[in-house]
């Protein structure tokens, strides 16, 4: 089998998004430009494996504000495969899905994703299908010594090399954005105006 002479550079950035805000489009934004993607999936989880779902909102309010977040961004594909597919959604699987000969796969990580991909459904099969790429929202400068022996880590046992795409600090947490519309404060400055529109329209987070 001859190797393709292209590659198409897909990414995929997944999370529960519950909202979805303008550190996540912030992030995407420096995904697609620091590693040339042609394309990028936001992929919203349905039954993530270690999370409980949110009483407060389903699955298609995530997914439709995810849609609104990025409407219009070129290269940007909002897909509900894993909302769509029955039980918990695993990385390794939604990889699976997007894999092809002539696509070079790669997920976006956050810290706490980095810190333990070792841990993840199948491991080896994970680091295979993609490249794995880091972003830090926070800057605990603790956490480097951490971070870099974790990467050193995975580069001796699965032989890829974890990148760091790097982006200017946006200070804000989908906590913070349920906990601000509980207590009747305006997060205007922290989501898409489009998101913050559709969670009042619906009467999203009102409940603790």
């Amino acid at each position: 089998m001859t190797e393709p002479t292209e590659y198409r550079r897909v990414g995929l950035f997944g999370g529960s998004f519950n909202p979805v805000h303008n550190g996540h489009v912030a992030a995407a934004r420096a995904f697609m430009e620091q590693m040339w993607l042609d394309y990028l999936f936001i992929m919203p989880t349905g039954i993530a494996p270690h999370k409980e779902e949110d009483p407060n909102t389903s699955p298609m309010d995530r997914l439709k504000m995810c849609e609104l977040a990025f409407e219009g961004m070129e290269g940007i594909i909002v897909s509900d495969l894993e909302i769509r597919k029955p039980g918990k959604s695993y990385t390794v699987d939604t990889l699976r899905a997007l894999s092809a000969e002539d696509v070079r796969l790669f997920l976006l990580c956050g810290t706490d994703m980095v810190l333990t991909l070792d841990t993840w459904k199948e491991p080896d099969e994970l680091f295979r299908l993609c490249y794995p790429v880091y972003v830090r929202r926070e800057s605990d400068p603790l956490l480097d010594g951490r971070i870099n022996e974790k990467l050193a880590q995975y580069f001796r046992k699965y032989g890829k090399m974890v990148r760091r795409i790097t982006m200017d600090p946006v200070r804000v947490s989908s906590t913070q954005i349920r906990e601000a519309v509980q207590q009747g404060q305006p997060i205007g400055n922290l989501v898409p105006p489009a998101v913050e529109h559709y969670i009042k329209e619906q009467g999203l987070y009102q409940n603790g």
